[in-house]
């Protein structure tokens, strides 16, 4: 007898290519807008440990997780790391739960992904940007950054 053959299904484009094979648009459609990365961090001079805190970049969209001058980005904001296939080795600093991250580490991405999920909202549905959990540079003095310092942008468990 003749069994049916199974239907093997097709891996997600992101896990066919390298990162250095990604069209620009399927570069940008992996940021998953959790906004994790606009957040200031603190660097300890002496073992180059990275704290996160809950202070954003002025230029973020606080409803949307989106930069509201993307293409100025870098000029408005100098600090502003842009995340290219080349530099994603020395960006150890990413969230565990960034796309590029995990791509970058061969893993998957998250149920909330809207790559996975189909739907954008998704990410702040499950609580996982930074929605309703963040200040605005303006509106904190820089000196004050070291008592904000937040764990949470780095628990994510897979």
């Amino acid at each position: 007898m003749n069994r049916p053959k199974k239907t093997v299904d097709k891996q997600p484009w992101w896990q066919q290519k390298e990162l250095s094979e990604l069209t620009t648009d399927e570069w940008e459609s992996l940021c998953d807008h959790c906004a994790k990365c606009c957040l200031n961090k603190l660097e300890d001079e002496d073992d180059g440990t990275v704290y996160y805190t809950d202070v954003a970049c002025d230029l973020l969209d606080g409803q949307t997780c989106r930069c509201s001058n993307y293409s100025k980005r870098q000029v408005l904001m100098p600090d502003c790391v842009r995340l290219t296939p080349q530099n994603l080795e020395q960006l150890y600093w990413m969230p565990p739960s960034c796309a590029y991250r995990l791509v970058y580490e061969g893993k998957d991405l998250p149920s909330w992904h809207h790559l996975v999920s189909g739907n954008k909202a998704t990410i702040h549905q499950q609580g996982e940007s930074i929605i309703g959990k963040f200040v605005f540079s303006k509106d904190v003095n820089e000196d004050e950054w070291e008592d904000r310092v937040v764990d949470w942008p780095l628990e994510w468990k897979p």
